[in-house]
């Protein structure tokens, strides 16, 4: 995460703008939402005297005590504002279609960058979370920039999550020391892992029905269908039920655990997961991608859920004949 000329050209197309707007990805997690407000709270305390906004739609009702993003704006601020796109791999993946509008776009993300765009593009595909990178941008630059408790706040929780608690290859010493940075603003760390890991009963006896019916391959993959009458039946959302893609990841050989969630448009969402073998390709093909153990995609009927699990399946048969070096 050097990179100094490339933060350095960011710097200074910021210092440029009177007015920047945020961007991320529709179906935000917490690395989404935590970089946008994170680096939207580092703006507006390093340049008062800018107008800076975190715009997005679709929103994560978990991730509401981060605070709020910011109301739609009027096109023609659009067009005279810098726009910083954070944590989306393309284009059709902003969820603010808005984007378009403005003079200049600067891609910030940590997705393979299969999709190049942006005036400027700082993709390192290397770093496990986009908060990362906007935590070295502020380091980088901490004679310029301000941090606030509030930014601190956002991109923990953004680390946190998108590193599923620094389990995720990518994590090192850098990293860490990027938390602890974090840490220094004496955030309340019992309240952030309560606020993100704590279900409501409904929820966790949705996770039961998982438990119960989960179906496994012959390889080794994990898999469950939601289907909308599921999530009604205990009355939780499409986001709530995805939130569930980690309760299989502790299953002795089987190394890619997969859910489909049917959303209310009758799509079915994919969440991918895996163990020491890459399931990004997975992703790529239906509609998606991702990381090499972190993943998703889009399918819109049972014949082509079949044929990404048997897909997973295979790129697990291979693994283990190659490798032997897996639990």
């Amino acid at each position: 995460m050097n990179n100094y000329e490339i933060k350095k050209q960011i710097l200074d197309k910021i210092k440029i703008y009177d007015s920047i707007i945020i961007v991320r990805h529709v179906r935000p997690d917490g690395d989404c939402i935590g970089s946008s407000i994170g680096l939207r709270e580092i703006l507006r305390a390093s340049f008062k005297e800018k107008k800076i906004y975190s715009i997005g739609f679709q929103k994560a009702k978990y991730l509401a005590f981060l605070g709020a993003e910011d109301e739609e704006v009027s096109d023609d601020v659009y067009k005279q504002s810098l726009i910083i796109s954070l944590d989306t791999a393309n284009t059709d993946r902003i969820d603010n279609k808005n984007y378009i509008l403005g003079k200049e776009i600067i891609k910030i993300d940590h997705h393979i960058d299969a999709n190049p765009f942006g005036d400027i593009s700082y993709v390192d595909e290397n770093s496990p979370a986009t908060s990362c990178l906007i935590c070295d941008f502020y380091k980088t630059f901490k004679d310029e920039l301000v941090m606030t408790k509030e930014a601190a706040l956002a991109l923990y929780v953004a680390m946190v999550t998108d590193t599923v608690r620094f389990r995720y290859s990518g994590v090192n010493k850098e990293v860490m020391e990027l938390a602890g940075m974090l840490l220094d603003y004496n955030l309340d760390l019992e309240y952030i892992y309560a606020a993100l890991y704590l279900k409501d009963v409904n929820s966790l006896k949705l996770q039961g029905e998982v438990f119960n019916k989960f179906k496994v391959t012959e390889n080794g993959v994990l898999y469950m269908y939601i289907p909308l009458k599921l999530q009604k039946k205990y009355n939780l959302l499409p986001e709530e039920a995805s939130a569930l893609i980690n309760c299989l990841d502790s299953v002795k050989g089987g190394l890619i655990w997969i859910m489909f969630i049917e959303q209310l448009d009758k799509s079915i969402r994919v969440r991918l997961r895996s163990r020491f073998v890459s399931i990004v390709k997975i992703g790529e093909k239906y509609r998606g991608g991702g990381h090499a153990n972190a993943a998703g995609g889009c399918v819109y009927n049972k014949k082509e859920m079949k044929s990404l699990v048997e897909m997973a399946d295979s790129v697990i048969k291979e693994f283990k004949e190659r490798e032997k070096n897996w639990l």
